[in-house]
């Protein structure tokens, strides 16, 4: 019985809805765009990172050096010629 009268009230809602007299400010819907961007951004940020993982540890599996045909510099070390004379 219970279930049925549940069920009575929400289709009379459905059916009847009343009227919501609210005012809708225009800046609203700056705050709506300003969410769903950083909602996006946010998620691109994560799907960037997770896909970098993923890529590393798929070439760590395969055993894929990146650095493998790359020519490497030696270092370079800067001697600054020293003052013998103190004044």
């Amino acid at each position: 019985m219970k279930r049925e009268m549940f069920f009575l009230i929400f289709l009379a809602m459905i059916i009847l809805p009343t009227p919501a007299f609210a005012y809708v400010d225009p800046s609203v819907m700056t705050y709506t765009v300003q969410t769903i961007a950083a909602v996006i951004i946010g998620m691109s940020a994560i799907i960037g990172l997770l896909w970098r993982r993923a890529v590393r540890n798929a070439k760590k599996v395969l055993n894929i050096d990146e650095n493998a045909g790359k020519e490497v510099e030696d270092d370079v070390i800067e001697i600054m010629p020293s003052d013998t004379t103190q004044r």
